[in-house]
């Protein structure tokens, strides 16, 4: 106990030492605090732009003890713009309130806890979850009835659900940037392909319902239940990893084309215009499980890979023999526990962020390997952000909102429950190149001996 004692007083000094520098490390920070931990965030759609800041949905869970159902909670998110908050106003929370920005906009009961949100980025209203089954549920968050989560009270239907895997799928689960496909792994070591397209007209979408003529009015016409819940059978089951699929992702360029990693430590990339069986295989990419992988919006060569090894690899697909070699072309050491979620940047090609079970935010460019200028820093991480006292289980950054990113915790560990949720993003001056940035504070300090009284 003593020792945990310690480690607890560590993590306090270094969260105190974190947030005395809020003010010069972030352009905007809020923090809110979850009642119960999320173990997905994701950002919906933008729906309202002002002046100072703009409205965004935000896709969230709450993962309860039973007491009160499991839910998948849609909020409403106000961001701050760039340039728009006062230093000093960033670093005045509380850390055991909710924060302002962030409101509750519906509540819908989910069938079991929410392990994975994601959202399809032609239309993202539509989400899909993971739970402790072999389905993935489809949810058009908008035509949603809101529900009060009381003991007792029954489960909200899903528009879909999609079957086909053997056993439970929990975690793995990617949407289509192209088509809405989605993908799912799970403990069957099996990945699976399906296509919504048949039933996208009962899911908010008028303008396609000629695609599936008869699928909304037949899916009105259900009573509230979950079974009865249209189904959608899979296009394709893809065998090659020999133990739990963790996650998985669809290549940007090709709907066709897909990666996934596994308990197995491989790297699997598919092409389902060629059959079920692996493209390329990488056995042993980690000396550990593979957690999550992410391929590279802007250049479709890199795939990023995060692991129980405590490291996050780099990976170019025109280098990876289909015998199973291939070797990752950097190798990110920058974390002490467990990687759980890589993310390339919407914004730049060669910066993404990694977080772990370490409480760490890690944001790299992996164009400034070897250019280090503080040699006790890993090559690449230029940014470090220590907000969260536990484990970080998921973060996503903002397409609409360039470098605003939100991070989530489950703080069981280390609070006893609940979790944090966090939306930030860090000073333009950490990332925009050095001349440009000098310049600009060149010419602030003659604009400050300007404004000087003269004696």
């Amino acid at each position: 106990m003593k020792e945990r004692g310690g480690s607890r007083a560590a993590v306090d000094e270094r969260y105190a030492q974190w947030k005395s520098l809020i003010p010069v490390l972030y352009d905007w920070f809020a923090n809110h605090n979850l009642v119960w931990p999320s173990l997905s965030c994701r950002w919906g759609p933008q729906f309202e732009q002002a002046t100072y800041k703009n409205r965004q949905r935000l896709y969230l869970s709450e993962q309860t003890d039973g007491s009160v159902p499991n839910t998948l909670v849609i909020a409403n998110c106000e961001v701050v713009k760039p340039r728009v908050a006062a230093a000093e106003h960033i670093s005045q929370f509380n850390e055991e309130a909710r924060s302002p920005f962030i409101k509750k906009y519906k509540t819908i009961i989910h069938p079991g806890e929410v392990n994975r949100i994601r959202e399809l980025p032609q239309n993202s209203r539509i989400i899909a979850t993971h739970t402790d089954s072999p389905d993935v549920l489809i949810w058009d968050v908008e035509s949603q009835p809101n529900r009060h989560a009381v003991l007792g009270a029954t489960d909200s239907r899903p528009d879909l659900i999609l079957r086909g895997h053997e056993e439970n799928a929990e975690f793995a689960l990617a949407m289509c940037p192209a088509e809405p496909y989605v993908l799912s792994g799970g403990k069957d070591k099996s990945v699976v392909w399906w296509s919504i397209q048949d039933h996208i007209s009962g899911l908010g979408d008028s303008s396609k319902s000629e695609t599936s003529p008869g699928a909304s009015g037949s899916k009105h016409s259900k009573t509230a239940n979950e079974k009865d819940s249209p189904k959608v059978d899979p296009r394709g089951v893809f065998h090659g990893h020999d133990s739990t699929v963790e996650d998985v992702q669809f290549c940007p360029s090709s709907a066709h084309e897909f990666c996934s990693v596994g308990d197995d430590a491989c790297l699997i990339l598919w092409d389902a215009r060629t059959g079920t069986s692996p493209a390329v295989k990488v056995e042993k990419a980690h000396g550990g499980d593979v957690h999550c992988v992410d391929w590279n919006l802007h250049d479709v060569n890199y795939i990023l890979t995060g692991s129980a090894d405590n490291s996050v690899r780099m990976w170019d697909r025109r280098n990876l023999g289909s015998g199973g070699a291939g070797s990752p072309i950097h190798k990110f050491e920058g974390h002490k526990a467990a990687v759980l979620c890589v993310q390339w940047s919407p914004d730049k090609s060669s910066v993404f962020g990694s977080s772990a079970e370490d409480g760490f935010l890690n944001v790299w460019d992996h164009e400034k390997v070897g250019k280090k200028k503080n040699p006790n820093s890993p090559g690449g991480l230029f940014f470090q952000h220590a907000g969260h006292r536990d484990k970080i289980v998921d973060f996503h950054w903002n397409s609409s909102d360039p470098w605003t990113i939100v991070s989530v915790s489950d703080d069981g560990e280390s609070t006893g429950g609940g979790g944090t949720l966090q939306i930030w993003r860090m000073s333009d001056l950490i990332y925009r190149p050095e001349e440009e940035v000098l310049s600009e504070l060149e010419n602030f300090k003659s604009h400050l001996a300007s404004c000087t009284p003269r004696a």
